[in-house]
């Protein structure tokens, strides 16, 4: 129904459907469960340092200290998280070479978590500004260009190698032509045939990164250089429709729209043209602005969480990335 044919008042009262809290939860469109939400972590070596300085509230954990963490949220009901390295600048590269060594960071992290939380979803973020000197997704070539074809078969190593160490859920988040296709080949060609990738099929170059990137270690290999050579521009929503397509086609079982809550339409456009499972993430700075309003009080912090949340499944994500989920998964437990 395209229209709502009504004889109007008395015999259509609207309120009649709000008038007391339980007929407001018996007929909600959207509902906002535990089931939503992925809890994003960065994770540090023993001997490096914790603290992030753009992002209140959020730290870097050590493996040791991850394993404790995930007790907590296992009692919340979080079921996935996802992971980000924060890796030592001399363990950084111009051809990224530790993204796939075995025994990185993240590997020795998943091996770990399996160990002791075997049924908790990891998601591993594939892509190369933890791992290059020049804090880009992908590798340069001589001519200061991302050289694409070379990036696409680093990022392939990287992905078997997660799933070697067990992980069930590949990210890839470089936004590289071809990458899924390449990815998918080659888990099948290496047996890994239950290994999902979620493609962050419609990662925008957008300001709000700027705090993750200090998590990551990246922000001064970066310096004042753009992603706006493979990351969508935000004047663009055909461009992400398009991508997000070609990604299933090439073997996305998921697939991704980074941020969120800036990019509802996308969201919306996204669902009414595809199958697969969306997912969205409110990005870092998302997360400070909500976070710096609420500690000045111009608004209340778990409402304001809450309400950002149910805005974004009710554009049609499915799964929700998001710094909040620990805190929104406790709220939604009391």
């Amino acid at each position: 129904m395209k229209f709502f044919n009504s004889k109007g008042f008395p015999y259509h009262r609207g309120r009649r459907l709000r008038s007391f809290d339980y007929l407001r939860d018996l007929v909600s469109e959207n509902t906002l469960t535990v089931n939503d939400f992925v809890m994003p972590y960065f994770v540090r070596e023993d001997n490096d340092d914790p603290s992030i300085e753009g992002m209140k509230d959020i730290k870097r954990f050590s493996i040791s200290e991850l394993l404790k963490e995930l007790d907590t949220i296992s009692n919340y009901g979080i079921k996935a998280i996802a992971l980000f390295p924060k890796v030592f600048k001399e363990k950084k590269s111009l051809k990224a070479e530790e993204s796939y060594n075995n025994e990185n960071l993240i590997c020795r992290a998943i091996k770990s978590i399996s160990k002791r939380f075997p049924e908790i979803i990891i998601i591993c973020d594939v892509a190369l500004d933890a791992y290059t000197l020049s804090g880009h997704d992908g590798i340069i070539d001589e001519d200061g260009k991302i050289n694409n074809d070379y990036t696409i078969d680093i990022l392939s190593k990287m992905a078997v190698n997660f799933a070697d160490c067990g992980c069930k859920v590949i990210a890839p988040s470089d936004m590289m032509d071809g990458r899924v296709k390449i990815i998918r080949e080659n888990l099948e060609k290496n047996g890994f045939f239950d290994t999902n990738i979620l493609s962050y099929s419609s990662k925008f170059c957008s300001n709000f990164y700027a705090p993750f990137r200090d998590a990551l270690g990246s922000k001064k290999n970066l310096g004042n250089s753009k992603k706006n050579s493979y990351q969508i521009s935000f004047n663009n929503s055909r461009e992400a429709l398009k991508e997000s397509i070609e990604d299933i086609h090439e073997g996305a079982d998921m697939i991704m729209v980074k941020p969120a809550g800036y990019y509802l339409d996308i969201i919306k456009e996204i669902r009414g043209n595809c199958l697969v499972p969306i997912a969205a993430y409110q990005v870092s700075g998302e997360y400070c602005l909500i976070k710096s309003a609420s500690e000045k009080n111009l608004i209340n912090f778990k409402d304001c969480v809450l309400e950002s949340l149910t805005c974004i499944k009710r554009s049609g994500a499915d799964i929700i990335f998001s710094y909040f989920a620990k805190d929104a998964a406790e709220w939604l437990k009391q």
